[in-house]
C-alpha cells in the first residue's frame, strides 16, 4: 500500500533539488524537513497522524533553518569564496602602487605581470612600492615598504 511517507520523501527531494534554482539556501531546510517527516512516517507507521507530521514539518523546519543554515551556508557558499589551497601565493610579494590607495577606498597595484585591486590601513600614493601582506579573492592588502 501507498503510504505518505513517500509523499513526504518525494516532497523532501522536491524541495532540496529545487534549492538549486531558488538563491538564498532556504528552501533546502524544507525538503530537510520533509524528509525527516516522511522518515518518522516509517518509523512511527500510522500511530505518527496527519496532524502530528503536519506539527513536525513546521517544528523542524523551524529547527534547521535557525540552527544548520548558518553553518552549511558557510560550508558550500564560502569555500569558493576564500583562497583554496593557492592563499599565500602573492603574501609577502612586491608591487608597485598604480592608482593611489586612499582608504577606505581602494587602489591598484602591479605585482609582477598583473593588476590587482588593493586596500590599504594608510593611504599610500601611486608609484610607491609596496609588499603583500594578505590576500582575499581578487583584493590584495598592502603596506609600503
Amino acid at each position: 500500500m501507498f503510504s505518505n511517507a513517500w509523499l513526504w520523501m518525494y516532497a523532501g527531494m522536491f524541495l532540496m533539488l529545487l534549492e538549486l534554482a531558488a538563491p538564498g539556501f532556504v528552501v533546502f531546510f524544507f525538503g530537510l524537513a520533509a524528509l525527516t517527516v516522511g522518515a518518522g512516517r516509517f518509523v512511527f507507521g500510522e500511530a505518527f497522524t496527519l496532524n502530528m507530521q503536519i506539527a513536525a514539518f513546521s517544528v523542524f523546519s523551524v529547527l534547521y533553518l535557525v540552527l544548520l543554515r548558518r553553518w552549511l551556508k558557510n560550508v558550500f557558499m564560502d569555500a569558493k569564496s576564500d583562497n583554496s589551497g593557492l592563499a599565500d601565493e602573492y603574501v609577502g610579494r612586491c608591487g608597485k602602487v598604480t592608482e593611489a590607495i586612499e582608504p577606505p577606498l581602494s587602489g591598484r597595484v602591479v605585482i609582477g605581470d598583473s593588476q590587482w585591486t588593493a586596500v590599504a590601513d594608510a593611504p599610500i600614493a601611486a608609484g610607491t612600492e609596496v609588499t603583500v601582506i594578505s590576500r582575499r579573492n581578487l583584493t590584495v592588502t598592502v603596506e609600503a615598504r
